[in-house]
């Protein structure tokens, strides 16, 4: 075997033998040192491995019959060391493990003083706690009392608040009976007052419907009666028998200004389409320029109208439409009586005298068969605006008719049904009244107009 391999050879078993040879102290314990062993035994392997191998020398042919003849001798003698040879080994392998067994007692007294060293540092913890228990248990103490005590303000704090929370709630509940019971009272109150108003009216009406008709019967005899005697409601001279004058103006061009245009006013009188509706025989009494005749063509009404103005008659029949020059009192006196299934009388009655209009109240009723419709619209007076400028722009104005009065003057007679409609938001054409409180603005400046329709008992 060759030197080098040699080497190598305790190269390796040097390194492996000390990365299982651990330290040779630990935890203050000393372990037996093993490197004089290692190298005794690494001196013994390196005896056996020169047996048989001769000493170098420089080269040359006496060194190489010298080395020739030394391994030829090597070889005759190699009988007799054989046995010397394996003791050798036996020793080496004894040595390795004897270095073995002595490692394996280093490991196990390291694992020792380790464990020497966890007992030690254990005693040492109870020697220390044994010095701090004392402190830790007042600590403790002080601890565990600070811990109730801020247990207990919290425990009191929390029932505190729920104490608050069921009393705040219990409140509220109570308050919340007390307005639904108060408000199911009102609204049973108010439901009460509203059956018992309601019933009172039906009553009032009911009874004004039969004074109506027993009047409505003895203004008949009446105006019969004044009739047959003659001479009574003739018109005055230089005005109708209502009292309408006739203005020296172009009314036409008076009309479109204050009225307003045609359109505008078809536009207003598509209120009473429904009322109008299925009837066939109506008269439009003040017809002007026949926009309301026109609306009742256009719905297959058969109808016609009267008026004072020449100038507006002949507008109507221009139109195509049914119309006559006429005094309204002498026109319903001519007709005969339920001849007619609807009136229509739109900015009149304010012309007339106040003292006839029960006159003519009684002529249209007289005329209209059961359940046919009148309707009359006229200036609101409860509409303070129309003093200011719209009522006395027409010179032939006479003086408003209250909306009860004319009421009133249907009921007596024999109209029912009556329906009262304001109509013409004042607040439309005169905008500043739209600062006035909602309340005030229409109790004192709602409509401009105001119109009653009623049917014929």
């Amino acid at each position: 075997m060759e030197s080098a391999e040699l080497l190598a050879i305790l190269r390796e078993v040097r390194a492996r033998a000390r990365a299982q040879n651990p330290d040779t102290a630990a935890e203050n314990i000393p372990l037996p040192d093993l490197t004089p062993v290692l190298h005794a035994r690494d001196s013994a392997l390196g005896k056996v491995a020169a047996i048989g191998t001769v000493n170098p020398r420089r080269g040359g042919p006496l060194n190489s019959l010298l080395q020739g003849w030394k391994r030829l001798v090597s070889r005759v003698l190699d009988w007799h060391v054989r046995e010397q040879v394996e003791f050798n080994r036996k020793t080496v392998a004894c040595m390795d493990a004897l270095i073995e067994a002595l490692t394996e007692n280093n490991r196990s007294l390291s694992e020792i003083a380790g464990r020497l060293g966890v007992v030690r540092e254990v005693a040492d913890l109870r020697r220390h706690w044994a010095e701090w228990r004392p402190d830790w248990e007042h600590k403790l103490q002080d601890y565990e009392v600070q811990f109730l005590r801020a247990l207990a303000d919290m425990q009191s704090a929390s029932q505190f608040r729920a104490d608050l929370i069921e009393s705040r709630f219990r409140d509220a509940l109570n308050a919340q009976h007390l307005d639904f019971t108060a408000s199911l009272e009102r609204s049973s109150m108010d439901v009460q007052k509203r059956l018992w108003a309601d019933l009172e009216r039906i009553r009032l009406e009911y009874e004004r419907l039969i004074y109506s008709e027993l009047r409505t019967i003895r203004q008949r005899s009446q105006v019969t009666a004044s009739a047959a005697a003659g001479g009574a409601g003739l018109p005055a001279r230089g005005e109708s028998s209502g009292g309408h004058h006739k203005l020296a103006v172009d009314y036409g061009r008076f009309a479109e200004r204050f009225r307003g245009s045609e359109e505008y006013v078809r536009q207003g009188l598509q209120f009473y389409r429904p009322y109008f509706a299925g009837c066939q025989n109506v008269v439009d009494l003040g017809c002007g320029r026949g926009e309301f005749l026109e609306m009742l063509r256009e719905d297959g009404v058969a109808a016609r109208g009267i008026d004072l103005s020449e100038e507006s008659v002949a507008t109507c029949r221009h139109k195509g439409l049914e119309a006559d020059l006429a005094d309204l009192y002498k026109y319903l006196a001519d007709l005969p009586e339920a001849s007619l299934d609807g009136i229509f009388c739109s900015q009149v009655i304010e012309h007339l005298r106040p003292a006839r209009l029960p006159e003519l109240m009684q002529l249209c009723a007289s005329r209209l068969t059961r359940n046919g419709v009148i309707a009359f619209e006229t200036p609101n007076p409860e509409c303070l605006a129309i003093f200011a400028s719209h009522f006395y722009l027409d010179p032939t104005h006479t003086r408003p008719v209250p909306p009860a009065l004319l009421v009133f003057y249907l009921e007596e007679s024999g109209v029912g049904q009556i329906e009262v409609h304001r109509r013409s938001p004042a607040v439309e054409t005169m905008p500043s009244l739209a600062s006035l409180p909602e309340d005030f603005r229409e109790a004192f400046f709602g409509g401009l107009d105001y119109s009653v329709v009623g049917r014929k008992l």
